[in-house]
């Protein structure tokens, strides 16, 4: 996991330094428990979709493909519902995902949550909704402080110009 590197020279919030090592370290714990990589990848980079974090889409899609994963299928995550390429573990972590997500839309329907416990094992499902929580905190997180690919690029690395 790699955390947003969060410039301190940005007027946009100043960062508590104490609470973000304490978010680094929940973020290793939950990369060190029971829930397979490739569903921590969906997992981030489909809650990284839904609030339009450009920075966390794009290091998670990095992520992914170092660990392997189908360019196809990171392109197919956003409607992982309408393709049959995601198993029944993967479908009930993507659909817990938009629920927790978009909480305020319809809180997490009972179905979402029944068909998550039945894919994984208790321990495995506190991982996976611990998984959803970090990811939502490092995507407001980033979105707040207007983080992009872009504006951590090193001096000597030209930022894309933005059409």
């Amino acid at each position: 996991m790699t955390a947003p590197q969060l410039s301190d020279s940005t007027p946009r919030a100043a960062e508590f330094a104490r609470a973000y090592k304490r978010m680094v370290a929940l973020q290793c714990e939950i990369d060190a428990g029971p829930i397979a990589p490739r569903i921590s990848h969906l997992v981030k980079l489909r809650a990284s979709q839904i609030n339009h974090c450009a920075y966390c889409i794009d290091m998670h899609v990095d992520e992914a493909l170092a660990d392997g994963l189908d360019p196809k299928e990171l392109h197919l995550v956003q409607a992982w519902a309408e393709v049959g390429i995601f198993d029944e573990r993967e479908q009930a972590a993507l659909a817990l995902t938009e629920a927790v997500t978009l909480l305020s839309e319809s809180h997490v329907p009972r179905a979402v949550w029944d068909a998550a416990a039945a894919a994984f094992s208790e321990e495995e499902l506190g991982a996976l909704l611990w998984q959803i929580i970090a990811i939502n905190a490092w995507n407001r997180l980033a979105v707040t402080r207007r983080t992009t690919p872009e504006s951590l690029k090193a001096p000597s690395e030209p930022a894309a110009a933005v059409a």
